[in-house]
């Protein structure tokens, strides 16, 4: 390796972690509840519109880096530069989201932890004693320590869901893979709103793409060195590819051990997490029981973590950027006194949902993803704008084909959630 090859990677990996922490994040209940309940309802039935989400939404979540990373702000500072009526509407979007979203996915680690400890606590209860254990970690180790902890349990991850789904390859049904499920709606056997729920947290919200600028820029900040455009792009693109190839590893658990046995998915946190775990140990095996329980959980911690920081952290530059004359135009984070009011606000509120709402698992994640995906037009277009805003240097905004993939993407996407819309009208 010649001494510029080896700058360049000792460059790349100085800068290498935000695209993890990405999919730290968006591998969680889209993966281990919305992925595998597709493979079990419709075999590989419903790749097709896997794939179609993964591809169409690629572009709004790659801008996020591209954009910190081009001009050393992130996409709450190109909201505001677009017009303050955009940052309050992803403001407004945001807020509205926060306490769905993160409700969501604390509920489902609250069942896992239960389950995993052979513990019975209220939920509310542990989801509150989860919230402080987030917000605990986050006070002591700050972006470093998320960082380095979420690469860990992004391994273990990767590697036990590739075994299980190697293992289950055989079992599944190839005949049932389609581009698109039209004898499974047909039949009623998929229901429309499973796949805009699908969709709209395949791989993930298009909020996060806001979290992902941040993180590009917080990374920059710990290492003490700006990542290249080039860089944070590779970095994001290597998360993303994970993301999706989990995604389907997934699909195939569902598809191989599930789909026809006449055995569904329940809706109940605690039976649905009983059921996820057995879907592991059947397939490798019951000695692997405690390697899957440590994968399952982790996964959900992960996620969990990233959570609480992304939505505070995001918050927090809105707060910042919203303030009249406010003329910053840096956006490195700063994890100040507004990030900590508005992690407790959010989990206080969390938890009152909890309370007032344990309620059907799968209801309350088809609820949090379908307004994901009738939100994910307005923020897509957005990061579009940005991108293409004169901040960003002409070599740094996408081209010809990223172009014109965003507005197939923004088409599609807002067709859709206009159709759906007026379903619920009609």
């Amino acid at each position: 390796m010649t001494q510029a090859s080896h700058q360049r990677v000792v460059r790349f990996w100085a800068s290498f972690g935000p695209g993890l922490l990405w999919a730290a994040a968006a591998i969680g209940v889209s993966h281990l509840v919305q992925s595998t309940r597709a493979g079990a309802t419709a075999g590989l039935g419903l790749a097709g519109v896997i794939v179609l989400a993964l591809v169409l939404k690629y572009p709004f979540f790659e801008y996020g880096p591209r954009y910190a990373a081009a001009t050393g702000m992130s996409l709450v500072e190109g909201y505001r530069h677009i017009g303050r009526w955009a940052l309050w509407l992803y403001f407004l979007i945001t807020v509205t989201t926060s306490v769905i979203v993160q409700t969501a996915i604390i509920l489902f680690t609250s069942f896992l932890l239960n389950y995993v400890f052979g513990l019975s606590l209220p939920i509310p209860l542990m989801g509150a004693l989860l919230l402080i254990g987030c917000g605990g970690m986050l006070w002591v180790g700050r972006f470093p320590l998320l960082d380095g902890a979420v690469k860990v349990i992004l391994v273990l991850l990767a590697l036990s869901t590739v075994a299980a789904a190697v293992v289950t390859l055989g079992r599944v049904d190839a005949g049932t893979l389609a581009l698109w499920p039209s004898d499974a709606l047909a039949t009623g056997a998929v229901r429309f709103a499973f796949i805009l729920a699908l969709v709209g947290w395949m791989p993930s919200a298009i909020d996060i793409s806001v979290w992902s600028s941040l993180w590009t820029l917080a990374k920059d900040k710990a290492a003490g060195a700006r990542a290249s455009v080039a860089a944070a792009r590779l970095d994001f693109f290597i998360g993303y590819a994970g993301t999706g190839f989990l995604a389907f590893c997934f699909l195939i658990l569902g598809a191989g051990v599930m789909f026809g046995s006449g055995t569904a998915f329940s809706g109940a946190g605690p039976v649905f997490s009983t059921q996820l775990v057995h879907l592991y140990s059947t397939t490798l095996g019951e000695w692997t029981r405690p390697i899957v329980l440590v994968a399952v959980l982790t996964t959900m911690l992960s996620t969990s973590i990233t959570v609480v920081d992304g939505f505070p952290r995001a918050l927090e530059r809105s707060f910042v950027n919203l303030k009249p004359g406010h003329s910053d135009e840096h956006g490195v984070p700063s994890a100040g006194v507004p990030y900590w009011v508005t992690l407790v606000a959010l989990a206080a509120s969390t938890v009152l949902v909890l309370v007032l709402f344990v309620g059907n698992l799968t209801t309350m994640v088809d609820f949090a993803t379908i307004v994901s995906f009738l939100t994910a037009p307005v923020l897509g277009y957005l990061n579009l704008r940005v991108v293409n805003s004169p901040e960003v240097a002409p070599e740094h905004r996408p081209g010809r084909a990223m172009l014109v993939l965003s507005w197939v993407g923004l088409l599609l996407l807002g067709g859709t959630a206009v159709v759906y819309v007026g379903m619920l009208i009609g």
